[in-house]
């Protein structure tokens, strides 16, 4: 029987996303790949530093338990040439994550890939290559590798934070809010609290954590968080929306306009994704955040 990756969660990141590179990428902008690939050979066996998703990925990689079937699966999905790839294995091996497969592209889009390996999230510095991704339908972020990295305290517990508008949600919303204002959003939204809101591009995201938080035994848990500039009555379509998805979230933050990142820094996640850059840039100061380049502000 071929391998399969059926039922699993399957989560595809560049190597920029899971290890600190910022210095190596310096030089490949400054000269060219060869130098580039010359320094990472190298440094062959000097394991990378932890980078802004590594704490996301050794918890996603918690759920998988000796002896039985795995639940997520990590695959490194990357524009580095194959032998720096070698260096991507090693340091994952040096830090015991259990990542068994890559692609690895030399300066080529790889985000083609997602496809055949059905991922669910998808995570790069490559801003080109997140937006083709969510084009295709995965979800996708931009991380920003200077982000504050996440925090040690919950090292049973994966966080996940997510904004509504464009990410969970479509962004029909936040069309209204920017063609019409703040009154006709609140208007539009109450008029239509009980109507739910269409997918946006991280439903199935959050639909694959819900499933993880669900399953018995987990020596891991999963703690998600709904964090949003909306604010009463808006808050009620955005809830009826989950509850008709029959998806639960641990916490919700309706903060009516006020700067994110320092309410994020008290929940902690892992990682937090929104759709605005001033949302991320309020967030990376305190915790590793990811812009979803979809919706109206991004177009």
């Amino acid at each position: 029987m071929p391998a399969t990756l059926d039922g699993q969660l399957v989560v595809a990141l560049s190597s920029r996303a899971l290890f600190d590179f910022e210095e190596e990428n310096q030089v490949f902008e400054a000269n060219d790949d060869r130098a580039y690939m010359a320094l990472q050979q190298q440094r062959l066996d000097e394991p990378a530093k932890q980078g802004v998703a590594f704490s996301l990925v050794r918890k996603l990689l918690a759920f998988n338990e000796p002896g039985k079937p795995r639940r997520v699966e990590v695959v490194l999905l990357s524009r580095n040439d194959p032998v720096s790839g070698m260096r991507v294995f090693r340091s994952a091996k040096h830090y015991e994550l259990d990542i068994q497969r890559g692609v690895f592209t030399r300066g080529q889009s790889p985000w083609r890939y997602l496809m055949p390996l059905q991922a669910q999230l998808f995570l790069s510095a490559n801003e080109d290559d997140v937006r083709s991704a969510l084009a295709a339908g995965v979800p996708s972020a931009r991380v920003s590798p200077l982000s504050a990295r996440a925090s040690a305290a919950h090292p049973n517990e994966l966080r996940i934070a997510f904004d509504g508008d464009a990410v969970l949600y479509s962004d029909e919303a936040e069309q209204v809010f920017q063609r019409e204002g703040l009154d006709a959003f609140q208007a539009h939204e109450s008029s239509r609290a009980q109507q739910p809101l269409q997918p946006g591009p991280f439903k199935p995201m959050l639909e694959a954590l819900h499933r993880l938080q669900q399953e018995p035994g987990n020596a891991m848990r999963v703690r998600t968080a709904l964090v949003t500039a909306r604010s009463a009555p808006a808050h009620e379509r955005a809830l009826r929306t989950l509850m008709d998805w029959q998806i639960e979230v641990d916490e919700a933050m309706f903060l009516g306009g006020l700067a994110k990142g320092e309410f994020l820094r008290e929940f902690e996640p892992d990682f937090f994704f929104d759709d605005q850059i001033g949302h991320i840039n309020s967030a990376s100061a305190h915790v590793p955040a990811g812009h979803v380049a979809a919706g109206v502000t991004n177009a």
